[in-house]
């Protein structure tokens, strides 16, 4: 589903430029769990943003399902995120004044098709166990449930593609190891590509492959 030629990152700083990726090759096949571990500036971010259609590479070459996106327009690019492309972040996203359902509905605004948006936020957000909070805020939720519906918002237009970036950053261990059970459990059930950036050795083994990025390149890759 996701293959990655050569891709490199550079930013321009004044007089110099900053290579945040150098050559990144990776294949990941439809339906894997991946964990990306490094440092704090090893790219790790950077090369999710690019998967997930937020940004361009310098270089390189970036296929999705076959077909070559890495040089298309912002148009474009946003008609490919919100049809292929879910996200989940460290920091929920979610806006304080919409209640859980409105959030989850507002990720449909940019999907395929316009109808049922209310029937299929309802029901991702049972997937996520949190029917029964629907018409809460998100200051009326826990940060744990905070993250179950911005794992909902992600999967209501049925992605084929799931990013997450840090999704247990923010929470304790239960609610940690509560969304990762909901994340793993969902990606097998809907056969879902997850790729998953984090810090944690514990949240990373939840995966099928483990790459470790340092200075912007693969150095080692572990499958479990």
């Amino acid at each position: 589903m996701i293959r990655l030629e050569g891709i490199t990152k550079v930013y321009p700083m004044g007089n110099r430029r900053l290579e945040v990726l150098r050559g990144i090759d990776l294949q990941v096949e439809r339906g894997a769990m991946v964990a990306i571990m490094g440092p704090s500036g090893s790219g790790k971010s950077t090369m999710l943003n690019i998967i997930g259609c937020l940004d361009r590479p310098t270089a390189g070459r970036y296929l999705l399902d076959g077909a070559e996106v890495s040089r298309l327009s912002s148009r474009d690019l946003a008609e490919v995120r919100g049809r292929q492309v879910g996200f989940v972040f460290q920091t929920f996203n979610l806006l304080p004044q919409l209640t859980a359902l409105a959030n989850v509905e507002l990720g449909l605004r940019y999907s395929r098709g316009s109808d049922h948006h209310r029937e299929r936020a309802l029901a991702a957000l049972d997937r996520v166990g949190l029917s029964d909070r629907a018409t809460h805020r998100p200051a009326e939720l826990s940060g744990g449930e905070q993250q179950r519906v911005a794992i909902a918002r992600a999967l209501a237009k049925n992605p084929p593609l799931v990013l997450a970036d840090e999704p247990t950053g923010n929470l304790d261990s239960q609610s940690g190891a509560e969304v990762m059970s909901i994340l793993t459990s969902l990606q097998r059930e809907q056969a879902i590509t997850l790729l998953m950036v984090t810090h944690d050795n514990g949240v990373a083994r939840h995966c099928q492959r483990i790459l470790h990025l340092k200075d912007g390149q693969i150095v080692a890759e572990e499958v479990l």
